[in-house]
């Protein structure tokens, strides 16, 4: 018996010993925490977070970015200026590089503003003699943008022109879809339309 109350007086006296080591380490936490403001662990989780954060905002704003229509002024999708009536001799055709369409002067005087774009898949056309050529499936078409022969369903698209302070000025952010060529469709600039 003896052996065992001094088994247990060693067993309380190391449950003794460990309640006041619990307890200083207890204070010693809640003194750090008071003295130091923040811990390893929660500044690393605040880092982690802020990281995501940043990394999700980029994300975001490279993917709008992306889909943000990037238009200038005098460029494809805005208005294009290209000069007067009279820089363009009837019968010609004239490529506009920064609008992406010919310009065709007709015979008549009228004026066309023809998308380089062909209407069957979407091919750039180029001009030759008056005439416009798709390389990819081979459909040709007149002056006028009407469909000669190939796989085109349809005309070459037009852009509307205007005649603003004696200079002809393209909206290429509006197509027009037509089947087939109509003298309406011509600018004739002694008009005004």
């Amino acid at each position: 018996m003896l052996k065992a109350r001094v088994l247990a007086g060693v067993s309380n006296r190391e449950d003794a010993v460990g309640e006041r080591f619990r307890t200083t380490s207890e204070k010693g936490r809640r003194m750090n925490k008071a003295q130091k403001g923040i811990t390893r662990r929660t500044f690393l989780g605040w880092t982690w977070g802020a990281s995501i954060v940043g990394l999700f905002g980029q994300a975001a704003a490279g993917l709008f970015q992306f889909f943000a229509p990037r238009v200038e002024p005098g460029a494809f999708g805005s208005i294009v200026e290209i000069g007067t009536p009279e820089e363009f001799e009837a019968g010609t055709v004239t490529y506009i590089r920064q609008g992406r369409f010919y310009v065709s002067r007709l015979e008549d005087g009228g004026i066309l503003a023809i998308w380089q774009r062909c209407t069957h898949l979407g091919c750039t056309v180029r001009s030759e003699d008056g005439q416009f050529f798709c390389p990819c499936h081979d459909s040709s078409f007149s002056r006028q943008g009407e469909i000669i022969h190939g796989p085109a369903p349809r005309p070459l698209d037009l852009f509307p022109i205007s005649l603003q302070d004696g200079v002809l000025v393209v909206d290429t952010s509006q197509t027009i879809e037509r089947n087939a060529f109509e003298a309406s469709q011509a600018f004739y600039p002694d008009e005004g339309g």
